[in-house]
């Protein structure tokens, strides 16, 4: 097993082989789909099944033990060479063609959250699991359930195309997108660091993501930045504690918090650039105090901030720190401030994402896909694409003519799909590995690396 490194240790250089009339990816070319689509149809029900066992069976990130098995169990029994324990429980497998080629890589995600689902489905999850010193119920409510049986679905397909397979498919089954439980690592940064797109080098990888605000049948993309980079935002406000009849005699964090949230909504409304890009600076929880008569020493602060301009990033967590720390001490408080960067904005290479979305609208059709608007959700996806040229896509689950109240979001509680996206997921993805494997000049790329201190 290769020994882990530092990320930052990871220099990569990617050259793409220049786009011309005579070397264009040939996305449009239908050779292999009805093989694809007849291969997928066969395998409707099996996906079904293995999306459906997953679903009642969540794990939470770092905690992927069963959902890991299954994943490797199957590939192992399609000859696929096989690496566990990437990353905690992550899986990674190697599909060698008989005909030489490039590498591509095909990411999924297999972790779920700490909701408590709350659809009617036959195999809804009753999990629990611990989570932050708490047992709460565990779903898979953003969709990795599909993306997991997805794969396995295109592993399948391209193990019985293997003898005109032209190049190597890496298989990466990722735990811990939604994030690694406090105090550990996870991850796409620590598949990266623990060789996940080493042994062989790829020359793209390619993911997707099932989304609710999309119709079924449906494909959104967007080259350059996509999703936002996400932030994890701690603020400690303190005080001095008093008693809540007597104010005047301490310091009250609460007040401070409370004006500190406000002014961090100025940041958007009159101090970024708001033509320039999007940018979200979110406090989700507020943590202080125990009793009504009681004014405590110190208020917690927890948000989120995302951004898909670097510049724009590092501009706003300096203007968090001045209005945090400026509010504090005008009131006769402190405030302490943490700024985690988690996710880098996932950036689709732009001529990767010209090749998938052509790849794209030749299995979907072309009023199928569309430029998608960026968002402010994040992935980790992004650490891939650091590396090697990335394409993300969204692909819809809802039929048209859905009720909107029956439309659930994205880590909703009700969160539903309708399982017919798995079968058009599998032909989409495996479509697009193979006219990548197919292009008459295969893009190139070299990662070196810097291993001092090893």
């Amino acid at each position: 097993m290769e020994q882990p490194m530092n990320a930052k240790s990871l220099i990569a250089t990617v050259l793409i082989a220049a786009a011309s009339p005579s070397n264009a990816l040939a996305a449009d070319d239908p050779a292999n789909r009805p093989q694809v689509a007849q291969l997928a149809n066969s395998l409707e029900s099996k996906v079904i099944g293995w999306r459906r066992d997953i679903h009642q069976n969540p794990e939470l990130g770092n905690r992927e033990f069963r959902t890991s098995r299954l994943v490797a169990e199957h590939l192992r029994n399609l000859g696929i060479d096989v690496r566990t324990g990437v990353a905690h429980t992550g899986v990674v497998g190697v599909l060698k063609g008989r005909l030489p080629g490039p590498v591509v890589a095909l990411r999924a995600d297999m972790d779920g959250l700490p909701v408590s689902e709350q659809t009617r489905l036959p195999f809804a999850s009753k999990a629990k699991a611990m989570w932050m010193g708490q047992e709460v119920g565990v779903a898979h409510v953003c969709g990795h359930d599909g993306h997991t049986a997805i794969l396995m679905g295109v592993a399948e397909i391209l193990a019985t195309m293997k003898d005109e397979l032209p190049g190597t498919v890496k298989f990466i089954f990722q735990p811990a997108e939604e994030g690694a439980p406090p105090g550990e690592e996870g991850g796409a940064s620590l598949m990266v660091k623990e060789g996940a797109l080493r042994d062989p080098v790829p020359a793209a990888i390619f993911g997707l993501h099932l989304n609710s605000r999309t119709p079924l049948g449906h494909a959104g993309y967007r080259p350059g930045p996509f999703m936002a980079s996400g932030d994890t935002l701690k603020i400690v406000v303190r005080g001095a504690q008093t008693h809540g009849a007597l104010p005047w005699l301490g310091t009250d964090p609460i007040v401070i918090a409370s004006q500190v949230v406000l002014g961090l909504q100025t940041i958007q409304s009159r101090q970024v650039n708001v033509l320039l890009e999007p940018s979200v600076i979110t406090i989700g929880a507020i943590n202080g105090g125990n009793r009504s008569n009681i004014i405590p020493d110190s208020v917690e602060l927890l948000g989120t901030i995302r951004s898909l301009d670097e510049g724009m990033r590092r501009d706003i967590h300096r203007r968090i720190i001045t209005t945090a720390e400026s509010i504090a001490k005008s009131a006769g408080g402190s405030a302490e401030l943490t700024i985690v960067r988690d996710y880098d904005v996932t950036n689709n290479d732009e001529r990767l994402a010209e090749f998938g979305a052509r790849s794209l609208r030749a299995t979907l059709g072309e009023a199928n896909v569309f430029v998608n608007p960026k968002v402010t959700v994040s992935e980790d996806f992004s650490a891939y694409q650091k590396l090697v040229p990335g394409f993300f896509f969204f692909l819809g689950v809802v039929p048209d003519g859905t009720p909107p109240e029956q439309v659930f979001p994205n880590h909703s509680a009700k969160f539903w799909i309708d399982e017919r996206v798995l079968t058009i997921g599998v032909r989409a993805l495996a479509n697009l590995t193979l006219d990548f494997l197919a292009q008459p000049s295969p893009s190139e790329a070299k990662i070196s690396v810097s291993q001092a201190g090893r």
